[in-house]
């Protein structure tokens, strides 16, 4: 069985502060949780194997996308390492997959008890849709997932991203390791513990397959980005295909999912060199 897991940050038992996430600082709190974060891929990982899957890719998703400590992670497993990936988050995938994990997501900008909530890049995207549907970076990622017949079968992160995600994904597997208390706090079971449960997840979510189906919106997909300011807007907008519709609203419109999903990634990418000199 070959497996697909994306594994975010913010979503990692205990994390409750940017300080204990941000890698371009190096902070001494980042060098902690992104151990912890490591040992919950490996929980996953371990926890998928004792279920029959033995072909696994991580795709490394937050941030920079260097927070793995890759001599901590099996030997057999493949690694997509760094930023500027076309698909970011789901990089690597296709239809060969047979299923997929989201681990350390978080919620949607704006999600009420939702630790960090932020969707991609908080400094650009201030809302995003779907086809009228809101959506998270799950939401996002799920549907690239379906594109490819893929379904995401567990997602790791706090209550609030969990029940969200499950939502939509009703047949995922999901581990919440901690209950946000607003934005900048958590009530968290101990990483031992959060390991423990990830691994016992990954295994039901595998035993799980034959119940999962993958998630995807009708075609054509009409992306609205609602952006933090003017000036991003203006950007987008020089992309081929994308249309202002209103003053800090893109759109984009296109029946192949992956093509939406690229667009989305370039719109992001612009919107945050908008503010800086010519």
């Amino acid at each position: 069985m070959k497996l697909y897991i994306s594994c975010d940050m913010e979503g990692v038992a205990g994390v409750c502060s940017w300080e204990q996430v941000d890698a371009r600082r190096f902070t001494p709190e980042y060098q902690i949780f992104r151990r912890h974060m490591t040992a919950e891929i490996c929980a996953a990982i371990a926890g998928a194997r004792s279920a029959g899957a033995d072909r696994i890719l991580v795709n490394d998703s937050h941030g920079p996308m260097r927070n793995v400590l890759l001599d901590e992670i099996p030997a057999d497993v493949q690694v997509i390492f760094g930023d500027r990936k076309p698909f970011s988050m789901m990089q690597g995938l296709d239809r060969s997959f047979e299923g997929v994990f989201f681990t350390g997501y978080h919620g949607a900008i704006g999600q009420a008890d939702a630790v960090l909530a932020h969707t991609y890049t908080p400094s650009v995207v201030y809302d995003v849709r779907l086809n009228g549907v809101r959506c998270s970076e799950a939401t996002l990622n799920a549907a690239l997932a379906g594109y490819y017949g893929v379904p995401v079968l567990l997602i790791t992160g706090d209550t609030s991203t969990v029940e969200s995600a499950q939502a939509q994904l009703s047949w995922a597997t999901g581990v919440a390791v901690k209950t946000s208390i607003g934005n900048y706090s958590v009530d968290s079971i101990s990483p031992q513990a959060a390991q423990e449960a990830i691994a016992a997840g990954a295994s039901q979510a595998i035993r799980n397959l034959a119940n999962a189906k993958p998630f995807a919106f009708e075609a054509p997909v009409s992306m609205e980005i609602d952006v933090a300011k003017v000036e991003q807007a203006d950007f987008i907008a020089l992309i081929p295909g994308f249309e202002r519709t209103a003053d800090r609203t893109v759109r984009f419109a296109h029946d192949d999912y992956a093509v939406v999903f690229k667009a989305f990634v370039a719109a992001f990418r612009m919107g945050a060199v908008a503010g800086e000199p010519a």
